[in-house]
């Protein structure tokens, strides 16, 4: 009768038992480590979705490519591109801002999950949710929320420069739309909010100020 041991050689005394079996005239082993390589790679590669396996193989101006070959895929896209699962959920935000028009109404029974989703998600993953709402009409349903929520990342000075940029220029479009709410925006610019803040992006925060309406 023939067993089966499964023995994992990752520490001292597993190697030294091997050693000693290997001794064993009547005891047979064989090293599965790489035959268990090839098999996870084909069940990874097998889960994806053909959008999924885009985003991690092919080049920025392929993904772009494809997206548009494809636009079966809109919908999955920004399915993933709210959920968490990395990296192909930042990734795919990024693919959609890249391949969208102004006002795309492929996202009109989204913006409020879009807008939900944001607050949990790390700084990068934000940034690319923010830039496609950007291109959209919000609607005043949503305008509040959206206007605290450029807020409170503007106001935490330990973001990436990047993600409270795009939050302030928010910030600045909405208060173009609501003058009103232009004395919230005076508060937000004492100088710590600038501290951490590299001069391009100061920069780039003075010129929207000046050029406000």
């Amino acid at each position: 009768m023939a067993h089966t041991i499964q023995i994992d050689d990752t520490n001292s005394n597993a190697k030294a038992l091997l050693e000693y079996l290997k001794t064993l005239d009547f005891v047979k082993l064989t090293d599965n480590s790489d035959w268990n390589d090839e098999l996870n790679e084909v069940n990874i590669h097998s889960i994806l979705t053909p959008l999924e396996e885009s985003l991690t193989t092919l080049y920025k101006d392929e993904m772009v490519a494809f997206l548009k070959k494809h636009p079966e895929y809109f919908e999955e896209a920004i399915q993933l591109a709210i959920s968490d699962k990395q990296p192909y959920s930042w990734r795919s935000a990024w693919l959609l801002w890249s391949v969208m028009t102004k006002n795309d109404s492929r996202f009109d029974n989204y913006i409020s999950a879009i807008l939900k989703s944001i607050k949990d998600k790390k700084d990068g993953h934000q940034r690319e949710l923010l830039k496609i709402l950007y291109l959209l009409e919000i609607d005043e349903a949503y305008e509040g929320q959206l206007f605290d929520l450029c807020i409170s990342l503007w106001e935490n000075i330990e973001k990436k420069p990047s993600i409270r940029y795009t939050a302030f220029r928010f910030l600045v479009k909405i208060t173009n739309k609501h003058p009103e709410l232009r004395r919230e925006l005076d508060f937000l610019l004492e100088p710590r909010y600038f501290e951490t803040l590299s001069p391009g992006v100061k920069k780039g925060v003075f010129k929207m100020l000046k050029n406000q309406h």
